[in-house]
């Protein structure tokens, strides 16, 4: 195993307890919040609680993302290991937070010119205990999330349950003080608003990953540049830079180097260059000028 992937191997196994702690802390209150929602009447606490279930698979998804990169590492059919796999994870983290947002806008229109009669007492007290289970998982995720997209997921996820909880307690209280029930159909559907434009960031950086985008931080000119100004180099093509996975850029060059220039300076300047760029992982070819055959391809 490499160093870099040695590297994220240790990053995997560090996001693997405090995941683990917050899926079941959200699987545990999911079951309690459903029960109190059906019980109270409230689709604020129902759609929390339907969110919370996708909180649940989705830091389900991310804990089993990362033990089975972790497990598969040495696989000799699979050179990358499954290190793709938190990528997946975190796709199908944006398409539940899609559904679970439309079902409850779809809700809240149903309910409106209706006045169901709501629970208010049980109702905000969930609510409340709710808020507390988010924010102990959302510090449990916070460090991580910063370092996988995986965990980045999950993260989005607890980080929209939290503001649902809030909007939760606002709409008890206010039906508490007033009795205008309309305002937990409201708050439903603000719960709703509130998740679209997440799943669709998250579902947006997962998808440039997964058709091997170049990306978004890299200098693309810069880098040209740079490697074609190396003492010896000529000519610089088939430069190919991706994401493998989260903090994992990887990429690929051919170096056209005048005939007989000594090519492990050259090499150790590229390697350099592209680890100043945040590419830790390359693999790069060398050929002299009077080399021909390079651009016969058959695709």
């Amino acid at each position: 195993m490499s160093g870099d992937h040695a590297a994220e191997g240790r990053a995997s196994r560090r996001h693997k307890r405090p995941l683990a702690l917050a899926f079941g802390l959200v699987t545990v209150f999911m079951v309690a919040e459903a029960l109190a929602g059906w019980w109270t009447g409230s689709l604020a606490l129902i759609s929390d609680a339907g969110h919370m279930a996708t909180d649940a698979l989705g830091l389900g998804m991310a804990l089993a993302a990362i033990v089975a990169a972790d497990r598969s590492r040495l696989a000799d059919h699979r050179t990358y290991g499954l290190y793709r796999a938190e990528i997946l994870a975190a796709l199908a983290n944006a398409i539940l937070l899609f559904a679970v947002a439309g079902y409850v806008l779809v809700e809240s229109i149903r309910r409106i010119g209706r006045s169901p009669e709501i629970l208010v007492g049980p109702m905000l007290v969930v609510a409340i205990v709710g808020l507390v289970v988010n924010i102990v998982a959302w510090r449990l995720l916070h460090r991580g999330a910063r370092e996988s997209l995986n965990v980045e997921g999950a993260y989005a996820e607890v980080m929209a349950d939290l503001i649902g909880s809030i909007g939760a307690i606002v709409a008890a209280a206010v039906i508490w003080a007033t009795g205008w029930t309309i305002v937990d159909s409201i708050v439903g559907a603000g719960i709703g608003l509130f998740i679209l434009p997440r799943a669709w960031r998250l579902a947006r950086k997962a998808l440039r990953v997964l058709i091997q985008a170049a990306p978004e931080h890299l200098e693309w000119t810069g880098l040209t540049a740079q490697l074609n100004a190396i003492s010896g180099v000529v000519d610089v093509h088939d430069l190919h830079v991706w994401t493998l996975t989260s903090d994992m850029d990887v990429g690929t060059v051919h170096l056209m180097t005048s005939e007989g220039v000594d090519a492990h300076p050259i090499l150790d300047r590229a390697r350099t260059i592209l680890q100043e760029h945040g590419i830790a992982h390359a693999t790069l070819q060398v050929e002299p000028d009077s080399h021909t055959g390079c651009t016969d391809l058959t695709w």
